[in-house]
């Protein structure tokens, strides 16, 4: 994955520290180790809005928000630093969807900034930690990631990592933005678990949309070329190893379809490959028929 050198960067677009923000909805997307937290807590009967603290939280022990303008101004910065790497693909991935909604004449795409945090940040969702893992927040169109979750990616759950993967998983929080904008968010309702359950069916197509915005990257003018095959071994690697069968496998030694939130790894690698072989997002349609 390499940026063009002389492509002007929009730091704007991502900030670090937290924001305080008030509010009480329950965030969407969660990593890895959230994913664990999520399959506990629907095993064990707890309200997963609480991985997220529960509404209202303060903002004790969260550093305001930093200026990342300075830093990273070009494509080359990208290609230097892990935070100028995010900028590069979240202006990207942006910069997809709004031409994407614009030339189906939809409403017009609202951006969402990113958030770098470490250890803790308040949020719209409530106060989270490192533990939810990267994730998308509906009530202040946040993504919050914290970069120490790609080395958890690959310490514990075997992933390969790579800068592809970290564009893999930036790809599929802003899919979770595109579903909240456009309204299929709602449709989950309370089929929160379950291999066919609509909660899957959400996580499945924000993997279809990371793979569309993958096929597309290059016409965005951020990188030199298209992704070469490395890079999305890099991102199907990623995604098998946040399926939900691997996850239960490795932390309680079975697989329980029952209580899936994110899908299998199966179904993971399948929904991105199908957005990054047609590019199309009108293929990702994970709510007809089966998945």
């Amino acid at each position: 994955m390499d940026f063009r050198d002389d492509v002007d960067l929009d730091a704007s677009q991502v900030e670090e520290g937290g924001g305080g923000f008030p509010g009480g909805g329950l965030a969407i997307g969660g990593g890895v180790v959230g994913v664990i937290a999520l399959v506990t807590a629907l095993v064990l009967g707890v309200n997963p809005a609480e991985l997220l603290g529960g509404a209202g939280s303060s903002s004790g022990g969260a550093r305001p928000a930093s200026d990342l303008t300075s830093q990273c101004k070009k494509g080359s910065d990208a290609d230097q630093s892990d935070k100028c790497r995010v900028v590069g693909v979240v202006n990207s991935v942006q910069k997809f969807w709004r031409e994407a909604f614009a030339e189906r004449g939809k409403q017009p795409y609202r951006n969402a900034r990113t958030v770098l945090f470490t250890n803790a940040v308040d949020t719209g969702c409530g106060r989270a930690t490192s533990a939810v893992g990267p994730f998308y927040c509906p009530a202040d169109s946040r993504v919050y990631l914290d970069l120490g979750f790609f080395t958890e990616l690959q310490s514990r759950f075997g992933a390969k990592g790579g800068p592809f993967a970290q564009a893999y998983v930036i790809g599929h929080e802003y899919g979770h933005h595109v579903q909240n904008l456009l309204g299929t968010t709602r449709r989950v309702g309370g089929d929160s678990r379950g291999a066919g359950s609509a909660s899957v069916r959400l996580e499945l197509q924000a993997d279809c949309y990371a793979g569309v915005w993958a096929k597309n990257a290059v016409d965005t003018g951020f990188f030199e070329s298209p992704f070469t095959e490395e890079d999305i071994r890099e991102a199907l690697d990623a995604a098998a190893a946040v399926g939900d069968d691997r996850i239960q496998e490795r932390t309680q030694g079975r697989v329980d379809p029952e209580g899936w939130t994110h899908g299998s790894s199966s179904q993971r690698v399948k929904w991105f490959t199908t957005g990054y072989a047609t590019g199309s997002p009108a293929e990702c349609d994970t709510f007809s028929g089966a998945v």
